[in-house]
């Protein structure tokens, strides 16, 4: 029997294969663990990009007086839902990502536009409360929590650090609060909320300046100037004293398309509030009908997108054009609030 015997070139070549094969076994490790990260980012930016449900306007009024309706105060219903959205800006999947500087926060595009144009309703819907809604004439004291309200909710939407946009707009949230609270409990006489139509009829001019802005650029995305002019109100040429129509460019299509998103998402709840609180001013004018055609409209341009893209058809292709279908909801809705404000101030 002999011994089985081993040659130098056995002995050197056994170690480097066995080292090989844990290389391959680590870098295989390696490429799963990574692969496995990359699906987890991209399914995050995909959840943190879907728009937030809609909420309940009086149920969240009811939370702050524990139920009770009779308990409600005029504006209560407004204040709470302006409330509500800037907390929704906080509170939704992923937070408030405009400032976001790690994954995937730091690549999403959609949801930021979309913060952008929510965080312009709410602006403009706490501007007037300060300046509208809470003074019964030129001469009224301002109240303070309004005042801090406006100046924290307009903090920079991009910073990140010292102080953070989400610190700076808590505070305004919690001024707010303080206002509501004060509104409530009726022991504050700078803490007022005035439901007359002429009040609302200036809010309204306000939003019809945004309706049209957003309903121009979206159908500025087709190069086709009478189709723009259809479905913006009042729809001109340079020559009748309108500016000059300028094309929106093909990698901003789908900013302005989410930014008009977020911002119509946010005025819907307004309106609803609105509604509520200016019932029998509304009621008075014979404007319901124009108030509930806004609400239909902006609810068709919140609907659920199921497109993982906004795609820009061109005319009657085989495409279609996310961007027309949304101007021609805003537009309408464009038109109702003129004529709403029209009711408001004549009739």
């Amino acid at each position: 029997m002999h011994a089985q015997s081993h040659s130098p070139v056995d002995v050197l070549q056994k170690p480097a294969i066995a080292s090989k094969r844990a290389w391959t076994r680590w870098s295989r490790l390696a490429l799963a663990g990574i692969g496995l990260y990359a699906a987890v980012v991209a399914s995050t930016g995909i959840y943190w990009s879907f728009q937030p449900a809609p909420f309940d306007v009086k149920t969240v009024a009811l939370a702050q007086v524990g139920g009770e309706a009779s308990q409600l105060a005029p504006g209560a219903v407004t204040v709470s839902t302006v409330e509500q959205v800037a907390r929704t800006l906080l509170e939704k999947p992923g937070g408030f990502l405009s400032n976001d500087m790690s994954v995937p926060g730091i690549y999403l595009d959609n949801m930021p536009n979309w913060e952008y144009g929510a965080l312009k309703e709410v602006r403009d819907s706490l501007r007037a409360i300060r300046n509208d809604f809470s003074r019964s004439q030129t001469q009224s004291i301002e109240n303070l929590n309004l005042r801090k309200a406006d100046e924290f909710l307009n903090y920079n939407v991009d910073s990140w650090i010292l102080p953070s946009t989400e610190s700076e707009f808590r505070e305004g949230i919690e001024a707010l609060e303080r206002y509501l609270a004060s509104l409530l409990r009726a022991d504050d006489n700078s803490a007022m909320f005035f439901v007359r139509a002429d009040n609302l009829a200036a809010y309204l001019a306000v939003v019809e300046k945004r309706l049209g802005s957003y309903a121009q650029r979206l159908s500025a995305s087709v190069d086709d100037a009478e189709l723009t002019a259809a479905l913006v109100a009042g729809g001109g040429s340079a020559s009748e004293g309108l500016p000059e129509r300028v094309k929106t460019p093909w990698q901003e299509v789908d900013d302005v398309f989410f930014e008009a998103r977020g911002y119509a998402w946010a005025l819907l709840h307004m309106f609803k509030a609105l509604t509520i609180d200016f019932d029998h001013v509304l009621r008075d004018k014979n404007a319901m009908a124009s108030v509930q055609q806004v609400i239909r409209d902006l609810e068709g341009a919140t609907v659920r997108r199921w497109s993982p893209v906004v795609i820009n058809g061109q005319g009657f292709g085989i495409l279609a054009n996310h961007s027309l279908i949304l101007a021609s909801y805003l537009a309408r809705a464009n038109t109702a609030v003129l004529d709403l404000r029209i009711l408001l101030q004549q009739g």
